[in-house]
This record gives C-alpha cells, sequence and structure tokens, in this order.
C-alpha cells in the first residue's frame, strides 16, 4: 500500500459540499494526477541511480576518477457555470458529468437526468465487467435535479471513510439540514466509470487524484531487469575480484623485481627510490591496464542484440492483427531474453481470453436436443452458414443478425408444439431484461448479463418477443399476437439459491410459475413424474457440457389461485419483518418452488478469442503455469477455464475455496494440499537461497501424482494472502495445475503476482487488456497488453502489446527462445574474447619488468587489423583485374594474352555456380556432422521439435454439474426488487426551474456497451461509443444575478 503519512493518520473525511475554504484546511489531495516515470528535476538523479544497479558502470566511474591521476594514468597527460479542468476539481466540488464521459474523480451521486435519480454506469475500467450497473441516489439530494440554484445553495456534510483500495465498500453519513443519511457504495461514482445511458448527472468529488479508489490500486511503477542483467552484477563481482587478485600478484612481482633487477634498467625505467610504493603505483596502474577484463561495452553490445530482437518482435507478420490493423510492439528493447524464461502467467479473463460475446447455440426441449449443426453433411461448395441459416420471416421483429442452425426447432414453433410454445414463453418472461424501442419494430435490450441478454434474443427470433414490462406487467408477442401477463412475483436470483423464479397470471388468468437455475438445484425441487425426462436431459446437458457451453435447466408449475393468495400474504409479512427477513424469505421461495415440471435446458456459448484453447495447450506443454485472476463471477470464470482446457474433465479434482473467515480458508487449503500430498511434511518446503548475502525463503515445487485445479473467490483470497497464511495459499495454488482467482480487485491481482515473484524462483509474466490489469502488469517481471475494447491503458503500462492472446505462444516460444539462444551464445563469445586479450597483458607483465606496459598497442593492431582485413580483398581484385588489362598486353603480349578476361568471367553464370558449390561443398561436412549428430545423440530440444502432435482425441465426459450452471452463477443478486419497485420505469417528473426540460431519458437514448445492446452473433448491436472528451461544469456558491 503507497499511502502518505497523511493517510496512515486519517480516520475519517469530513467533507462540506461548495465550501473550499473549509475543505482546504485538510488539505485534500487535488485531482491532478502524474503517471510519468520523470519529470525535469528527477530525470538526472533517478536515471542514474538505475544506471548503477548495474555494478560495472560503478566500476567504470571509478575507473575515470583514477585515469585523471597522472601517475596512474595509462594515458597521454594531453590527451510541462465555471468550465474546469480535471486537474483542478478539489474535494467538496459538485460537478456535471453528460452522457458517455469518464467520471473524474470519486463522487457521490446527487442527482441525474433518469427517474427516480438512476445512473448506469460501466465498470469496464475498474473490474473489467462490461455489464451496466445501477446507482441511484439519495431522494434528498435527487429532489434538486439540475437546478443550478439549488445545487450551488446545497451545503450538505460528508463525513465517511478514508481514502482505501476496496472498490467494492464505502461508509458513510451525510448530514443536510436536521437530518442524517446513511451512504453505502450504491450512492457513490468511482473515478474511471464511464456514463451510460444517463443524459446527465451531478455528483459531489469525495476523493480527488491519487486518492481515488482506482489510484489506490495502481501499482507503482518499477525498473524492471532481466534474469541475465542480476546474472552479470554477480559475475562483475567476481570478476573484480579475479582482477584484484592479478593486479596484487602483479604488484607483489613489481616489488621483488624491484629489489632484485630493478636497478640493471636505471637507463630504460626511472626507478622509484621507495620499492613499496612503487609496487602500489604499480597495482593501480595495472587496474587500469587490465581494464579489459571488465566488460565495459558488454551493455552496450547487449542493448543493440535487444534492438534487434524487438525489431524481429515488430516485424513479425504472424503477429499482426488485419482486422484491427494491429502489429506486434515491443515496448521496451530490455526484456527480450526474459520472455524465453516465463514460468508463470497471469491472466485476465474478459477481453483477454474471451470476447464476452454470448450466443445461443443448443437446447433441449421435452427430451430432444436441438441445434446440431449439420455442416458435415453439406456440399463442399458450400458453407454452412450458405446452407443452414434459419428462415425467420415468419416473424417480423426477428433480429436479422441472429443465427440458428437446426430448421426442425422453426418447424416445431410453427407447428405450435406445446412444448416448445412453452419453452420460448418461459425465457420471454422469466428474466429482467429491460426493452426500449425507439421506433416500431426496433428493439434494443438492456440486460444485466450478456448470457440472459442472449436467451431472451432467442426467444424473440423464434416468436416469443418481450416487448416491455411495469412493475405489474410483463408484455409479450407471442407468434404476432401481443399478450399481457400480470407480475405478481419475481423470487429473484443470488449466489445460494442459484436460480431465479417468476409468478405470472395470463390473460386467461391462469396462475403460473417459471423458473431457470442450475441444474442440481432445478432437479431437486422436481415432481417424481419427470424422472425419465431428467436422465434424456442430463445426458444432453453432458454432451452441451463437454462442447464448453453454459447451461441452465428451465421448469415450471402452474399455481393454486387460493393456495397463493394464502403464500402471497405470508411473503409480504415476511419482507416487512425486521427480524430474520432473509431467512423468512428463504423458507417462503423453497416451499413454492417445488413439485415442478421440467420443460427442457438451455447452451450458450461465451466465445473465446481465436486460438485461446490451442496457445494454452502449447504454452501447458512448455511447463509454464498459467493462473486466471478475473474481477469476474466464480461460475463464470470456471466455465471458461474448461472452455479454454485450463480446467479438464480429465483432472483428478478441482478444489473451490470459498470460505468466509480466515479459519475456513486456512482449513480448506490445507484440505486440498494434504489431499493432493498426504505425505508431505509441514515445515520442509522452504528452501533458503543465499545470493548476495541475502537469504530469502524460495517455495519448492512439489511433485503430485495426477493433476488438480484450484479456484478461489476473492473474499477468500483476501484471507489467503494475508500474512501469516500467504505461504499456506502459494504453496497449495503451486502444486496445482491451473489456478483461478476470481472477484479479485486489480490491487489483488498485483499481489497475488507479487507473492509468486516473492516465494518462486520463477520469471512471472501478466496480459490482459483493460485498467483493471494495470497494477498487474507492472507488478509481474513483463507485462503485456492487449489492444482491446476496453481502452489503451493496459497496452500503454505494458512491456509488449499484441491484438490477440494468441500470438504470446509466438511471442515466447519463438522469440523469447530465440533472444534468449542469441544473447547466451553472444556473453559465451564476449568474455572468451575479453579474458583472452587481458591475460595477453598479464603474461607479458613478467617479460617486462612489472612496469605497467601496455604489450599491445591497440591502434598499432587495429590498424593493422583493418589493412589485413579491406586491403587483402582489396588487392585481390585489383590485381587480378590488372593482369588481364590492355596496357600489360601491350608490353608483354606473350604473358598477358588475354584481354578483359577477368571482367568477362565474372560476368558468366556459371563462374559464381562454381563459387557457391564451392562454398557448399566446404560447409557440406559440418553441416552433415550436425545433422548426424543430432540424429545420434539428440538434444531436448531436439526431441520435443521432432514429436509429431498427438491426435486430439474425444473423451466421454461425465457429469459435472458445477461447470454446467455457468448461467445460474453467472451474475451477482439481480434486479428482482429494482423491477417490481418501478424506480428504473419512466415517470413524468415535475419541470424544474429555469424553464428546463423536465427530466428522462432523451428521444435520442442509445444503450451502449456489451450488455445493453445484445447480439447474439458475435457483433454488437449498438457499439461502444466514443469517448467524448470531458469538459467538467463546477457550480459554486457565489454571488451573481444570472446565477
Amino acid at each position: 500500500y503507497n499511502f502518505s503519512l497523511y493517510f496512515l493518520l486519517e480516520v475519517e473525511r469530513k467533507i462540506r459540499a461548495n465550501d473550499r475554504e473549509y475543505n482546504s484546511s485538510f488539505k485534500y489531495a487535488t485531482n491532478s494526477i502524474k503517471t510519468s516515470k520523470y519529470n525535469p528535476f528527477t530525470f538526472l538523479p533517478l536515471n542514474l541511480f538505475e544506471q548503477f544497479q548495474r555494478i560495472a558502470n560503478a566500476y567504470f566511474l571509478f575507473l575515470l576518477i583514477l585515469q585523471v591521476i597522472p601517475a596512474i594514468s595509462s594515458l597521454s597527460i594531453h590527451s510541462l457555470l465555471i468550465s474546469e479542468k480535471w486537474m483542478n476539481v478539489q474535494v467538496g466540488d459538485i460537478i456535471k458529468l453528460e452522457n458517455n464521459q469518464f467520471v473524474t474523480a470519486d463522487l457521490l451521486l446527487l442527482s441525474s437526468s433518469e427517474p427516480l435519480n438512476l445512473v448506469y454506469i460501466e465498470t469496464a475500467e475498474l473490474d473489467g465487467d462490461t455489464n451496466l450497473k445501477v446507482k441511484q441516489s439519495l431522494t434528498v439530494t435527487g429532489d434538486m435535479g439540475d437546478s443550478l440554484e439549488d445545487l450551488a445553495a446545497f451545503n450538505g456534510e460528508v463525513c465517511c471513510e478514508p481514502p482505501n483500495n476496496r472498490l467494492d465498500r464505502f461508509t458513510g453519513t451525510l448530514t443536510f439540514g436536521t437530518q442524517k443519511y446513511s451512504l453505502d457504495n450504491e450512492r457513490v461514482l468511482l473515478r474511471g466509470c464511464t456514463l451510460r445511458n444517463t443524459d446527465w448527472c451531478f455528483g459531489l468529488v469525495l476523493f480527488a487524484g491519487p486518492e481515488t479508489k482506482l489510484m489506490q490500486n495502481c501499482g507503482k511503477s518499477t525498473f524492471k531487469r532481466t534474469s541475465i542483467d542480476r546474472l552479470m552484477n554477480i559475475l562483475v563481482l567476481f570478476i573484480f575480484g579475479l582482477l584484484a587478485l592479478m593486479c596484487i600478484i602483479l604488484a607483489v612481482g613489481n616489488g621483488i623485481w624491484e629489489n632484485h633487477a630493478g636497478s640493471k634498467f636505471n637507463a630504460f625505467l626511472p626507478r622509484e627510490e621507495n620499492t613499496a610504493f612503487s609496487a602500489f603505483l604499480t597495482f593501480w596502474s595495472y587496474i587500469i591496464i587490465l581494464n579489459t577484463v571488465v566488460p565495459i561495452s558488454l551493455y552496450v553490445s547487449m542493448e543493440v542484440i535487444r534492438l534487434g530482437n524487438s525489431y524481429y518482435i515488430n516485424w513479425d507478420r504472424n503477429m499482426y492483427h488485419a482486422r484491427t490493423d494491429t502489429p506486434a510492439e515491443a515496448r521496451t528493447t530490455t526484456l527480450n531474453e526474459e520472455l524465453g524464461q516465463i514460468k508463470y502467467i497471469f491472466s485476465d479473463k474478459t477481453g483477454t481470453l474471451t470476447q464476452n460475446i454470448m450466443t445461443f447455440n443448443k437446447c433441449s426441449i421435452n427430451g430432444k436436443s436441438y441445434g446440431q449443426d449439420q455442416s458435415h453433411i453439406l456440399p463442399r461448395h458450400k458453407t454452412p452458414l450458405q446452407q443452414s441459416n434459419m428462415d425467420f420471416s415468419f416473424n417480423r421483429l426477428a433480429d436479422p443478425k441472429f443465427l440458428f442452425y437446426d430448421h426442425s426447432l422453426v418447424e416445431g414453433v410453427k407447428l405450435e408444439l406445446p412444448d416448445v410454445h412453452a419453452f420460448f414463453r418461459l425465457l420471454a418472461l422469466c428474466h429482467t431484461v429491460m426493452a426500449e424501442e425507439k421506433k416500431e419494430g426496433d428493439l434494443v435490450y438492456q440486460a444485466q448479463s450478456p448470457d440472459e441478454g442472449a436467451l431472451v434474443t432467442a426467444a424473440r427470433n423464434f416468436g416469443f418477443v418481450f416487448r416491455s414490462r411495469s412493475p405489474e406487467t410483463v408484455t409479450i408477442e407471442e407468434m404476432g399476437i401481443q399478450r399481457s401477463y400480470e407480475l405478481l412475483a419475481i423470487l429473484d436470483f443470488n449466489n445460494v439459491r442459484k436460480r431465479m423464479s417468476v409468478i405470472v397470471r395470463n390473460p386467461e388468468g391462469k396462475l403460473s410459475l417459471y423458473c431457470k437455475g442450475a441444474d442440481t438445484i432445478i432437479y431437486e425441487r422436481l415432481h417424481p413424474s419427470c424422472s425419465e425426462l431428467m436422465k434424456v436431459t442430463t445426458e444432453h446437458l453432458n454432451e452441451f457440457a463437454g462442447e464448453g457451453l453454459r447451461t441452465l435447466v428451465l421448469a415450471y408449475k402452474d399455481l393454486d389461485e387460493e393456495y397463493f393468495s394464502e403464500w402471497k400474504q405470508r411473503h409480504h409479512e415476511s419482507s416487512v419483518a425486521l427480524e430474520d427477513r432473509e431467512e423468512k424469505l428463504e423458507k417462503l421461495y423453497e416451499e413454492i418452488e417445488k413439485d415442478m415440471m421440467l420443460i427442457g435446458a438451455t447452451a450458450i456459448e461465451d466465445k473465446l478469442q481465436d486460438g485461446v484453447a490451442q496457445t494454452i495447450e502449447q504454452l501447458t506443454k512448455a511447463e509454464i503455469k498459467i493462473w486466471v485472476l478475473t474481477g469476474d463471477k466464480q461460475e463464470t470464470a470456471e466455465n471458461i477455464g474448461y472452455s479454454c482446457n485450463l480446467l479438464r474433465e480429465e483432472m483428478n479434482e478441482v478444489f473451490v475455496v470459498a470460505a468466509n473467515s480466515p479459519e475456513e480458508v486456512r482449513q480448506e487449503l490445507r484440505d486440498a494440499r494434504l489431499k493432493m500430498c498426504p505425505d508431505t511434511e509441514q515445515d520442509k518446503f522452504l528452501i533458503p537461497e543465499i545470493i548476495l548475502g541475502n537469504t530469502p525463503k524460495v517455495v519448492q515445487d512439489e511433485n503430485v501424482n495426477g493433476e488438480y485445479g484450484l479456484v478461489i473467490n476473492g473474499h477468500s483470497l483476501a484471507f489467503a494472502l494475508e500474512s501469516n497464511m500467504e505461504l499456506e495459499f502459494l504453496r497449495t495454488a503451486c502444486i496445482c495445475k491451473t489456478v483461478i482467482c476470481c472477484r479479485v480487485t486489480p490491487l489483488q491481482k498485483a499481489q497475488v503476482v507479487e507473492l509468486v515473484k516473492k516465494y518462486k524462483k520463477a520469471v512471472t509474466l501478466a496480459i490482459g487488456d483493460g485498467a483493471n490489469d494495470v497494477s498487474m502488469i507492472k507488478a509481474a517481471h513483463i507485462g503485456v497488453g492487449i489492444s482491446g475494447q476496453e481502452g489503451m491503458q493496459a497496452v500503454l503500462s505494458s512491456d509488449f502489446s499484441f491484438a490477440q492472446f494468441r500470438f504470446l505462444q509466438r511471442l515466447l516460444l519463438v522469440h523469447g527462445r530465440w533472444s534468449y539462444l542469441r544473447m547466451c551464445k553472444f556473453l559465451r563469445y564476449f568474455f572468451y574474447k575479453n579474458f583472452t586479450f587481458t591475460f595477453v597483458h598479464f603474461w607479458y607483465a613478467f617479460f617486462c619488468g612489472f612496469s605497467a606496459q601496455l604489450g599491445l598497442d591497440l591502434s598499432y593492431w587495429t590498424v593493422v587489423n583493418h589493412l589485413f582485413v579491406w586491403g587483402s580483398l582489396g588487392m585481390f581484385f585489383i590485381l587480378t583485374f590488372t593482369m588481364y588489362t590492355d596496357g600489360l598486353f601491350q608490353l608483354r603480349p606473350s604473358s598477358f594474352a588475354f584481354i578483359g578476361t577477368a571482367r568477362n568471367c565474372l560476368n558468366q553464370p556459371n563462374v559464381w555456380l562454381t563459387v557457391a558449390l564451392t562454398a557448399i561443398l566446404c560447409v557440406l561436412p559440418v553441416a552433415a556432422y550436425r545433422f548426424f549428430y543430432s540424429q545420434i545423440s539428440p538434444t531436448i530440444n531436439d526431441k520435443v521439435q521432432y514429436r509429431p502432435a498427438p491426435r486430439p482425441r474425444r473423451t466421454r465426459l461425465t457429469r459435472r454439474s458445477t461447470r454446467r450452471s455457468g448461467y445460474a452463477f453467472s451474475h451477482a443478486h439481480g434486479y428482482g426488487d429494482l423491477v417490481t419497485s418501478g424506480r428504473f420505469l419512466r415517470r413524468h417528473a415535475p419541470a424544474r426551474s429555469m424553464g428546463l426540460i423536465s427530466t428522462g431519458r432523451s428521444p435520442g437514448f442509445k444503450p451502449t456497451g456489451r450488455s445493453a445492446g445484445y447480439s447474439p452473433v458475435g457483433r454488437e448491436q449498438n457499439p461502444k461509443q466514443k469517448v467524448e472528451p470531458t469538459s467538467l461544469q463546477m457550480f459554486r456558491a457565489v454571488k451573481d444575478a444570472s446565477f
């Protein structure tokens, strides 16, 4: 946690609206944020500090100081309404935001243009979730609307928690007048969110700049160094020791030589009277002369090689994404060879592994499976889309972009099969989706989750069109006939119930309960007469699960009027109870949701990016462990894990840690570890690793029989990351083949990466596409950004970037491997060259009286080197052409008879062919030797390279209910209360003062985001609108007649 001292001392925060003088007395942070690494004043000291992390650079500075001392020098002595910028916004200001603008700071929502002061926000930059969320202001502040006089006169005081990094929690109170109102997270808009489907809103700034929750979750930029750089520092220390040892030997030799033979050479070498002082000066002279043993040019040469490797990445056409015109980019040149040493990959889910686009693929209705792709029986010259497109012309409200591949289902709808109609009627009624109809027939669904939007859209295309809703009714169009159902109750979804139900009365007066949810939950509540149908449906669910589809079971029940009246009365009494309200309601839900009749099941595909499963498979073969860190829901992440082969049915077991207390989390982690390694000892999994005097603890790898997976939610992870439990968590997680952490905050992502870096001797890589991944990308040894739909924040903070996850395979296994091999071969040659050159001087010292003279004149040998290399080539061509000139022929016709033969010869292709064949014959023996050697005695790399890829086999999958019930787990507590309360529905608001238009959505209302304009065909109906430049209007209490 990177809090300032003031943050540590701050216990609570007090804010007075529209009073800058009062708020400034607390010295709260301004809204100005600087993310640059340097400024004009810190560039030089910080850059020097980073450069001197390389120990050799400190040596070069020391060497420079020695060179300026004449007595020991080996050189000659001559030798960068009030409209405000974001940075000017302060705590306590009231600001105005408009549709599609980013939220500037952490705000307390005061009022909005929507009925009952609701706002719709997208939090993809915070948690990666692209579904719209609803926030609502207090009624007392919402009544101010957009009245500038009321807003300017507002002087409420807020007392709230100090700045922290908890995105899901906020506590505070608002004092306005004589009343005190409670504030929670539902009243707060966080910086980084985007306002959607809301014309305008006003908010009071609570936290600004670095105190906002977004910035509290952002990691600090660090100077990343490769393992080769760290190894170089160690080698340089040993080289220093070797240099000192050689210089001591030569200095002692000088002292001995001066005593015994120095007087005989006074005419050639001026003698120092003090022999000890002479040896002392000789020591430092040889420090300078033998400096070539220290790799003085190594770092420059390494940077040149790294720059070349970076260009190879930038130029790689196999990592170019043509659809978005996005090439791969190496944003740093210092980490290329580290790509070949990756051991752990930490990946985001939404936008990184998936496209977050749901499609309705298959279903099972009354024991019959629909949606089988018939492409295997098509003629070769036609594609599946050309042959299998469904004809929905009978439905004028059908979405033309919807695709389905089984014509028998449409026939069942047209034939009015009761089970098929009941199936789609349930999908059209049992949901909390909102419908917007801007013009006749132009429907746009705004769903809480993409999969719920997919189901309602499927029902729409098959003739059961959801048109509108009110707190009391749901209106649908069944096969062209509009029908209005009375909505009597919504039994909403939560993570314990794992199902959702609605109770409706049809126009004929018949009462029915419609339910959808997880298969295990629904099966327990079915009537015994459904046993045979349940077996057939289970087989279909197994097939759907094997294809990675997210499934849901549908059921219904006809209700008795008298029983329901009595049940509804008890339901009302329980809903207003002050004690044990949730428990009483749950008992009532259990009572009515039983003896239901099974209708069928749905199967939805959450589309992965192209090549994700294959990429993960190849990375796993390279013994790279992949951890998924996502802000999404547990079961959604778990289903994606199965879809992309991170989790597999063949695994021995997948452990789920979802406890709510530290003791329970510790016990579940220990139980999982003991189940994987029953014979492990508690205290023998840490090994000390001594590096330069430091003894950090390293968690050693433990071998287990079988493959295991671990899924842990954010609440449990918060306990697992505590100092007294982090080793238990890390030890258990490292044994598993795959780890999935869900519902995690951006800071928790960074903490998981830091934990692995701290206790594992491994190189880590983090990959993501949103602002919520920035802290993780900064924390890892290497950060990779994907340029996706969630902005460019991840790319701007990354070391490498590209457009698709599948390119990671080539980045690591091709560019990373070859960069590492090139660097290692270069270092071997470089040290060999330096030691050879240095030992010549060392050996020469024994023949020059240890007089610190140069054995090799560098300038002389440099000239000779160039002369013999380039001169020999030049002389060859000069003599060749001279021997066949006209002048020599005229002087000695008999000796130089072949005029122009050289020039004519070089113009003949057969001559160059002869040269090429000669070169090939010279190289052929070496190539043949290496080929046969690799066949007779292959290395590990050769074995992997030539091993044939195994043919994929289809395995019969066993029933795993927890992964099939993906939709039932796919979102948090539903919108049922909001639907029945009518708070989100339009109402005519009273006209505001100053002649302003009444509130409500504008005629140009257009839902955005991937949950708002759902398209079941892989494309959004309403692409995300371009975020407009924000110009905030701040309203202060000023004495102005026009105000």
